[in-house]
Parts: C-alpha cells; sequence; structure tokens
C-alpha cells in the first residue's frame, strides 16, 4: 500500500510492532503478479530499453500479432474483451469514485425527501411536529440519505490519499443536511430571537445610530452596524433571505478556520478530518442564527488559527526532569512529544499583518458580544502560560484593556444601574451550572424532557471521547496542550454570571474545538508518517503484547468512528431541532406582528403569555422586526393551565394604555404545553374563553394568531408617545478625561513593545524596557480611572 505523509495508519492501543508495508499495494487494484525468473520477465516489467509486442516493428510480429492487420475484420471478437476490461478497471477504480456518486445521491435524496409534498416515506408535514421536535416528523428517506453520505465520508477517509476536496465537499453536503434542515422545511426564518436581531438592524440603518436604552444588546453594536452598512449599500429592505439561510452559512463559515487549525496540529489525515465531521455533528447549540453570538464565534475560530498558525511554539526540553514529586511529573509531560506544529519560516511582514488582523478581530468581538473576547483573551494568556505561542505578553494586557475601556466608557448606559446584574453571578460556579442544566429539564414534557437528556448525552460522549483521546495520546508519548487548552479554558467562564441561564451553552460552544480534535485520537491517536514510502506506526509508552492483528483493529478504528458518526448525526437532529414546536415561526405568526407594526403610531404594547411572571423571559414569537423604538415588548401576561381562567389575562391588559395588544401565538402556546405541562387543547379553548370576554375585542386572527385589545377605553385616553432613546447624555467621572489619556498611551506603548518582540525576544532590549516604563504606570493610571468611574457613576446614578 503506497503511504503517503499524513495518512491515517492507526493499529490499537495495544500494538507494540513496528509495521512496515510494500510501497506497491494500491487500494482498489488488483494485486501485483509473483515476480518471474529474469529469463521471463513479462512486458509489464521490460526495461524501457526494451519494446513491447504493441510497439514492435512488422519485421518483429508474429503472424498471429499482425492478422488484425491483414484482415480488419477479425478484431470484432476483442470487442467484448475490450469492455470486459474496462468493466473491471472501472470496478476496480471503484474507491476513487463511488464516494463522489454516493455524496450527491444522499445530497439529493435528501432535498427531495423534505421538500416533495407528503407521502409515502417522503414529505414533511410541519402538523406533524410532536415534543421530540423536527426529528418525529423527518420521512425514513432523510435518515437513510444522512447514513448515505456519512458512509460516503468514511469510505473517502479510509483510502490511503488525502482527497482533500472530495473530504470538503462530503462534510460540507453533511452540515447542508443537518445545519439547512430547518431552511428546507419553514416557510418562515426560524428561531424568534432573529427577528429582533433585525429590528436592530432596520433601527441602525433608519437612523444612523445605536440606543442603548432600547435595549442592552445595542450596548455592543458592532455586528448590527455592520450588516446595517451591508444592507444599505446593497439596496437590501427585507432581510428574509438572510435570516433563513444564516444558521447553514454560519456553519460552513465555522468550517474554514477550524480547517485551518486542525493543519497545525501533528495528527493523522484521519484524526484530522474525523474532527472536522464531529465538529459538525456535535455544534447543536443553535447560536448559529442570525446574531451576534454566532458571527463572533467565527472570529474566535479564526483568532485562534491565526494564533496557532503563524504565531505557534513547540520547544523542545532541555532540562532534566526532577527526581520527585508534582515537578517529576509535570516534566515527563513537558518532555513528551508536541501535539502541535511550530510555525517557522513565516517573514516579519506577515508576522506584522496578522498582528493587525488579531486585534481586528477582537476589536470587533469587543464592539459586538459580551462573551467572546474573554473566550479570546483566555485563550492567548493561557497560550502564553504554557509556552504554546510566540507572542509576548504585551499582548494579553494590551487586550485586557481594550475589553475593560470598552465596558466601562461604551456600555455606561447599561451598567450604571444594573451593578448587581453585571457582578452578582460571580463565582456561583454551581448555580451558574444548574441554571443551564437542571432547571431546564425539570417540569417538561416527557417527550421533550428526552431532548434535552439528548443535550446532556451529547455532552457526557463527547467528552468521553476526549479524554480517551487525550489518554491515547499520552500513551504514544504526545501531549496536545494547544487542545487541552482550547477545551479547558471556556470552562472558566462558569465563574462569571448565568448570562441569562445561558452560560453553560455558551461554554460547550466554545469548548468544541478542543473536545472534536482530542475525540478524533479517541479513534485515531497516531503521529504521521516522516517518510513516503515507509510508515513507522507510534507505539505506547508501555508495550504490551500484540494479541489483535493491526491490520484488523487499523479497519475497526474505522467502523467505530463510522458508528459513532450515526449516532452522533441522528442525536443531532433531536438535540438541535427538539424545540422546533415553538422555535418554528409561521407565516401566520408574522403576518400578526406586521398588524402591529401598521397600527404603532405613536407607540404600541405587546403582552405576551407567561405561566409565572419574572425576569429573563424571552418571548416566543417573532418579535421587533421593525419599529423597535415605537414598540414596547417588555409586558407580561400571567396565564393558567385552566384555558377559562381569563381574569389575571384580562387584568394586565386593562392595566396598560391604549394601542395594546394581547398575542396569543402558536410558538408561545406549544412553549407552555411541553415546558409547564398545559392541555393539548389549552390554545384553542383559551382563545374562545377571551373571545367570549366582554372587555376584549379581537382586531386580528388567523390560524396561528391571534390580537386582542381592550373594548372600551376612558373618552379622552390618548396613545402614549415611545419612550425616548436619547438619554441625557451617559455619566462620567471627574477623573475619565486621565483615563482616557492613560489608555492612549498604554495601548501604543504595548503595541510598539509587541512588534519589536516579533524580530525576536533579544532584540532592541533597551527600546523594549523603555517601553514597559512607559507602559507599565500608565496601565496603572488607566486601570485606576476604570475601577473609580465604576464605584463614582454607581453611587451617582
Amino acid at each position: 500500500m503506497t503511504q503517503r505523509e499524513g495518512d491515517g495508519v492507526e493499529p490499537d492501543a495495544d500494538t507494540t510492532a513496528v509495521v512496515r508495508l510494500p510501497a506497491t499495494l494500491h487500494i482498489g487494484h488488483p494485486p501485483a503478479a509473483p515476480e518471474a525468473p529474469p529469463s521471463e520477465t513479462s512486458p509489464a516489467e521490460a526495461p524501457p530499453s526494451e519494446t513491447s509486442p504493441a510497439e514492435a516493428p512488422p519485421s518483429e510480429t508474429s503472424p498471429a500479432e499482425a492478422a488484425p492487420e491483414a484482415e480488419p475484420q477479425q478484431v470484432a471478437p476483442a470487442g467484448p474483451r475490450a469492455r470486459g476490461g474496462r468493466l473491471a478497471a472501472l470496478v476496480a477504480g471503484a474507491p476513487k469514485w463511488l464516494p463522489a456518486v454516493l455524496v450527491l445521491e444522499g445530497l439529493v435524496m435528501y432535498v427531495l425527501a423534505l421538500k416533495v409534498p407528503p407521502g409515502p416515506l417522503r414529505g414533511l408535514d410541519p402538523n406533524d411536529i410532536d415534543g421530540l421536535g423536527l426529528i418525529s416528523a423527518l420521512p425514513p428517506t432523510a435518515f437513510f440519505a444522512i447514513l448515505i453520505m456519512i458512509v460516503s465520508f468514511f469510505v473517502t477517509v479510509a483510502q490511503s490519499s488525502d482527497r482533500k476536496f472530495l473530504l470538503l465537499f462530503q462534510i460540507a453536503a453533511i452540515t447542508f443536511a443537518l445545519h439547512g434542515a430547518g431552511a428546507l422545511v419553514a416557510t418562515e426564518p426560524r428561531f424568534p430571537t432573529a427577528y429582533i436581531h433585525a429590528g436592530f438592524v432596520e433601527f441602525i440603518s433608519r437612523t444612523g445610530e445605536s440606543a442603548i436604552s432600547i435595549d442592552a444588546r445595542m450596548g455592543w453594536p458592532g455586528f448590527f452596524a455592520l450588516f446595517a452598512f451591508v444592507t444599505q449599500a446593497a439596496g437590501i429592505t427585507d432581510l428574509t433571505t438572510i435570516l433563513q439561510w444564516t444558521p447553514l452559512v454560519s456553519n460552513l463559515l465555522y468550517l474554514l478556520p477550524f480547517v485551518l487549525i486542525l493543519r497545525q496540529v501533528v495528527a493523522t489525515t484521519r484524526a484530522r478530518w474525523f474532527a472536522a465531521l464531529l465538529f459538525v455533528l456535535v455544534q447543536w447549540i443553535g447560536q448559529d442564527y442570525f446574531s451576534p453570538q454566532g458571527f463572533t464565534f467565527a472570529l474566535y475560530l479564526a483568532f485562534v488559527a491565526i494564533l496557532l498558525r503563524w504565531f505557534g511554539r513547540v520547544e523542545p526540553r532541555k532540562k532534566p526532569i526532577p527526581p520527585k514529586g508534582l515537578r517529576k511529573l509535570l516534566g515527563k509531560l513537558d518532555a513528551m512529544t508536541p501535539g502541535e506544529l511550530a510555525n517557522t519560516g513565516t517573514f516579519r511582514v506577515d508576522k506584522l499583518l496578522m498582528l493587525l488582523m488579531l486585534l481586528a478581530l477582537f476589536v470587533a468581538a469587543v464592539a459586538s458580544h459580551q462573551i467572546t473576547p474573554f473566550m479570546m483573551l483566555g485563550v492567548v494568556t493561557t497560550l502564553l502560560i504554557f509556552k504554546r505561542t510566540s507572542l509576548s505578553w504585551a499582548l494579553p494586557f494590551f487586550l485586557g484593556l481594550v475589553v475593560l475601556a470598552w465596558i466601562s466608557y461604551m456600555t455606561v448606559g447599561f451598567w450604571s444601574g444594573q451593578i448587581d446584574a453585571i457582578f452578582g453571578g460571580l463565582g456561583r460556579i454551581l448555580q451558574n451550572l444548574r441554571s443551564n442544566t437542571g432547571d431546564r429539564i425539570e417540569g417538561s414534557d416527557p417527550a421533550h424532557a428526552l431532548v434535552l437528556k439528548a443535550r446532556l448525552g451529547i455532552l457526557a460522549l463527547i467528552l468521553s471521547l476526549a479524554a480517551t483521546g487525550l489518554v491515547r495520546r499520552w500513551r504514544r508519548g504526545v501531549f496536545d496542550r494547544s487542545a487541552l487548552i482550547l477545551l479547558c479554558v471556556p470552562v472558566l467562564a462558569l465563574g462569571l454570571q448565568s448570562y441569562g441561564g445561558e452560560i453553560g451553552l455558551r461554554i460547550y460552544m466554545f469548548a468544541l474545538p478542543g473536545a472534536c480534535l482530542l475525540a478524533a485520537y479517541a479513534f485515531f491517536p497516531n503521529l504521521p508518517a516522516d517518510s513516503v514510502d515507509v510508515r513507522e506506526e507510534t507505539q505506547p509508552l508501555r508495550p504490551r503484547k500484540v494479541r489483535v492483528n493491526p491490520q484488523f483493529t487499523r479497519k475497526l478504528s474505522v467502523v467505530l468512528a463510522a458508528c459513532f458518526a450515526v449516532v452522533f448525526a441522528f442525536a443531532f437532529l433531536l438535540a438541535r431541532y427538539g424545540n422546533e414546536k415553538f422555535e418554528r415561526v409561521t407565516t401566520g405568526e408574522v403576518a400578526a406582528l406586521h398588524y402591529i407594526y401598521e397600527h404603532d403610531k405613536p407607540s404600541a404594547k405587546v403582552l405576551y403569555l407567561v405561566p409565572k411572571k419574572g425576569p429573563e423571559v424571552t418571548p416566543t414569537l417573532p418579535w421587533g422586526e421593525k419599529d423597535v423604538e415605537l414598540v414596547n415588548f417588555g409586558v407580561q401576561a400571567l396565564v393558567h393551565k385552566d384555558p377559562a381562567q381569563i381574569a389575571d389575562t384580562v387584568q394586565a391588559l386593562k392595566a396598560e394604555p391604549r394601542n395594546s395588544y394581547l398575542i396569543v401565538s402558536r410558538g408561545q402556546v406549544s412553549y407552555l404545553q411541553l415546558n409547564d405541562g398545559f392541555p393539548d387543547d389549552w390554545g384553542t379553548r383559551f382563545r374562545a374563553a377571551l373571545d367570549a370576554s366582554p372587555d376584549l375585542k379581537r382586531v386580528f386572527s388567523n390560524e396561528d394568531a391571534a390580537l386582542y385589545t381592550w373594548k372600551k377605553f376612558v373618552r379622552g385616553t390618548e396613545i402614549p408617545d415611545p419612550r425616548p432613546y436619547k438619554g441625557r447624555g451617559d455619566p462620567t467621572s471627574p477623573w475619565t478625561p486621565v483615563g482616557i489619556g492613560a489608555l492612549g498611551v498604554t495601548w501604543v506603548a504595548l503595541f510598539a513593545y509587541e512588534i519589536i518582540c516579533l524580530n525576536g525576544r533579544k532584540r532592541a532590549r533597551r527600546t523594549r524596557k523603555r517601553l514597559l516604563f512607559l507602559a507599565v504606570p500608565a496601565f496603572a493610571v488607566a486601570l485606576a480611572v476604570i475601577v473609580e468611574r465604576f464605584i463614582y457613576i454607581a453611587q451617582n446614578n
């Protein structure tokens, strides 16, 4: 078998022998015939100087060979043999063309299975979706199509050659099938929160301003401002198509930097591509919709890829290992073979450009999202601690000051009156974890509880595989620091606030790159080849007796990886689309909200249904697509499991001014049924009770939604003006001007220090020392002013 560098030949964990395979054996071709004695050399084995029979001169051609030239009619019997030879060659070359045919067949079958009218074994009716989500309505042909595409991928990855473009296309096809399913079956963009983000873009496009008084997310307007600029420049007025396909496009974009990350690890071809597939299969979080989090996660992956590709550092241990204790263990780990590739041969100009790109990505993330910058800062700091980057310590101080400055100076309208909301969750690790796991399972519909347990099961399984992969690499003398850093750093965010009960989900998402890479090592832990023709397989540190044929274990590894991939794919459909019954947005719901936008002058209020009043409850309806400064969606209406008990709902609407609407939508009713145990016919009976109320008037109605207002108002009651989104200006403190000046000095000094370090750690020591003498006191002053602003403004507001 011709072995190429990067190909994955993976023995079992207990294999000790060094395997050398002949270089003439090819997958998909018949084995070569035994060598003949020198006197019986076949034409195929003849030296180049010897002439083959087909090229022999006429004088040396036998009569039998010359007959076809003299009598052309004798060629006919050779036709079937020639066709048989071509057929045999086609069959022998099946490993080359069969995977491409299979993935195309699976892709076409999948699209047809979801898009054709419902029928036996095909089509999808959204009304069939129950507590299990989309998977309950998918036809069997859709599952079979996904299975075909996964089999196609493993047929390719099992071959000796690294067919990059085909493998990337196969992963993209699987991504389309899994992450594009929602767009294929939905009539409107799914996930209600995407609509309010479109509303922020519309507001910035229309007014040219960002208003943090409307929503706290407007204090981080980078993502919204970017799309406002793009849509205005392109003349786009309707974001429906963008909202519809953003989840699929986002996941395809995530693959590009993640593949670049995989190129910087010391692993076989099979391990790298299987890690890329796992990244697609277990990314069920659903933050890939039209949102700042989905956008900044792509920035995070690009940030990590640049760190590893252009600033990676690997230094062999030169110090002797200590004799005993913890230092001995750490010394042994440090002496292992690094699992990363070092950056070599990069020009200084390239490094400077990549450093500027790192800063640009970080600043874009700081301006767009609250959590992502801390993940970036944690990764670069930990890489410095474990000596896996050539950058200096000036960078994390530079980046950390950028984050603190943005929060202190640019989002003061948000935190000035909510100090406890920001810092109240610090250190509450167990409470933050519970708010993301157990609290989400209690009180659920039995079928829907399986969805939540499936998500925890995926988490447990991928972490178990990551731990197994880490151990198997350790047994081969490889220590994957970078992968371990990418896995562990996001977990530190549990010490922050609960982020509306979603911090655990965000931690899982940011930990996926490291987890998927280590999980791939559970099946393919070996190092790649050092030679083109000879493969020397890595061995465990503690050799054991070989009990199983290595050829069998190599095949078994691929089969097991394929089985786990199929399990993850089907579990993905359950975990990712398990909330589809209330995350799916219907045309009727959108029409109801559009009615409000047509009647929201000068203002309007919308009351949404909740089983209990309280904070951190997001309406499960497509809210805020337009006029975010005119329509208030912050009013809750209490409902009960008895649909005839509408007194609290009516009272909530009565307490609001004119032009207030109570909305009853399919998504809200489904949410109450799945998460709070409301009866199946609750929505129909509740709307009937509201219709019969003498105090309410129904102003809009369709199959999916209904709007109600107060029937009689006191004469002369006017619709109130909308709340102003322009305040008196952001509060400040006496030392603010000094802090701004100190920030500028610190950033200039630290940036200059980092640029000098790109030329080498021992270059321009005197200049670097002077820059530190300037940066350290300026940093201290800037940090002190930031603290002073938090204290002074919080006390005076």
